[in-house]
């Protein structure tokens, strides 16, 4: 891929996905497209086992944007990071193609394992600020990790996680648009929990009304019974 044609379509995506942008020169002046750029070059390095260059160009973009993505990691097209400071992506985590992240990111291990020991994520998937995915597993494709939750297991494709620890929510089989950035109207579990024990405890207090209601009736009819039968009949 040719630099001109690679900075056409950094410019394309950042203003696909950053509402606040206004012209394609301030492309240039994005923590994103910097490092993005940076770690092209060291990555580059690293497969021709250059690791000491590879870990100078991603060290010295990390000082410079606060993103430290390991010249290791495999990462597809489209990659947007929104703001990007504190965003950690180690060395074996696998990135496909039209993915963002927030601030505060992390794609990590869970310990000093060797080998495949940090995360996967597919096409199309959003990680929210703040959001840890840690260990070697999946992240389905057109999936969304909801602010401040810690993933520790496979996402299936189509889903949002959201809480501590992570929660999967089913969104079913639909793609996300590359220009869906909401992360506050993601689906909570323990909300919608919250509001169907609200109406099943609304309807247990209707019927159990109902049900005193109903004693009521049938106390004051027993003794109304009682009193007819103990009234003194008149004799012929």
């Amino acid at each position: 891929m040719g630099l001109v044609k690679y900075i056409r379509e950094e410019i394309q995506v950042i203003r696909e996905r950053d509402p606040a942008i206004k012209s394609n020169w301030e492309v240039f002046l994005y923590p994103s497209f910097k490092v993005i750029l940076s770690y092209r070059v060291a990555h580059r390095l690293y497969r021709k086992k250059h690791y000491f260059l590879a870990r100078w160009v991603s060290q010295r973009a990390a000082r410079k944007t606060g993103i430290e993505i390991h010249p290791g990691a495999r990462i597809g097209k489209g990659l947007f990071i929104d703001h990007g400071t504190g965003v950690i992506i180690g060395e074996t985590t696998i990135i496909g193609n039209n993915v963002t992240l927030y601030q505060g990111v992390t794609l990590g291990g869970t310990g000093k394992e060797k080998g495949k020991r940090h995360p996967t994520l597919k096409d199309n998937v959003m990680v929210s600020a703040g959001a840890k995915i840690l260990g070697s597993f999946t992240i389905g494709e057109n999936s969304k990790i909801g602010a401040g939750a810690v993933v520790l297991k496979e996402v299936p494709p189509g889903c949002t996680v959201v809480g501590v620890p992570g929660r999967i929510v089913k969104m079913g089989d639909q793609k996300i648009p590359r220009e869906d950035m909401d992360q506050v109207h993601l689906p909570d579990p323990v909300s919608n929990d919250i509001r169907e024990l609200q109406k099943d405890n609304m309807r247990l207090k209707t019927e159990l009304r109902e049900l005193e209601k109903h004693m009521r009736c049938m106390k004051d009819n027993t003794i109304e019974m009682e009193e007819i039968k103990e009234e003194p009949h008149e004799t012929v």
